[in-house]
């Protein structure tokens, strides 16, 4: 019978996401995760593996956490504009409380790690496959209902969303500046709407 676990896993899986965030994957040691995490070395390995299986833990773990919620959250509260409007209306907020400017983990993955290791690279691209579908899903909807734009394809929009996503993660890091981020919503959910839109007769 496996033994239980003699940590709080949670908070462990939460510390591991800490440690790597702020310092990358490559700059962090087992001995800083067993250290921030409150356990042994022993004690990691035998509940994740080694380094890389636990990385893949925490990013899962920081995903569900904050894309998952996030996607869910709007997608079953606001109608499908709004609902894209708000993903990266609190992608900017997110951006600007950023005071240690650490990024987005998944996105710091994609930049660091993904190039050079197709495991990870595998990982980050469902990630990013989960968020472009969301943006689609959102797309279609409101195409159907009126408040986006049927003059684009929705894989062409879902795709533009995404990039503009990555594109204020990557760029806060070094410009954490609200009037640069907010002006780069603008335009890009401008596109959603339809410039001709159909009045009452």
């Amino acid at each position: 019978m496996a033994r239980p676990r003699e940590f709080d896993e949670e908070a462990a899986l939460t510390a591991a996401i800490d440690c790597f965030w702020s310092r990358g994957f490559e700059a962090t040691s087992v001995r800083d995760l067993a250290a921030r995490m409150g356990i042994t070395g022993a004690s990691l390995y035998n509940a994740y593996g080694d380094k890389r299986a636990l990385y893949r833990r925490a990013l899962d773990h920081y995903v569900s956490c904050s894309v998952g919620e996030r996607i869910f959250r709007l997608e079953s509260t606001r109608r499908p504009r709004d609902a894209i409007a708000g993903f990266l209306a609190e992608i900017v907020e997110r951006s600007l409380n950023d005071a240690e400017l650490k990024g987005c983990l998944l996105v710091n993955a994609a930049v660091e790690g993904a190039p050079h290791d197709a495991e990870l690279q595998s990982a980050v691209v469902d990630v990013l496959r989960q968020i472009e579908a969301f943006f689609r899903r959102c797309v279609v909807a409101g195409q159907t209902d009126g408040t986006i734009t049927p003059r684009h394809a929705a894989d062409e929009l879902a795709g533009l969303l995404l990039g503009v996503l990555m594109g204020i993660r990557v760029l806060a890091r070094a410009r954490p500046e609200r009037p640069l981020l907010e002006g780069l919503l603008r335009p890009a959910l401008a596109i959603l709407d339809d410039p001709h839109p159909k009045g009452p007769h």
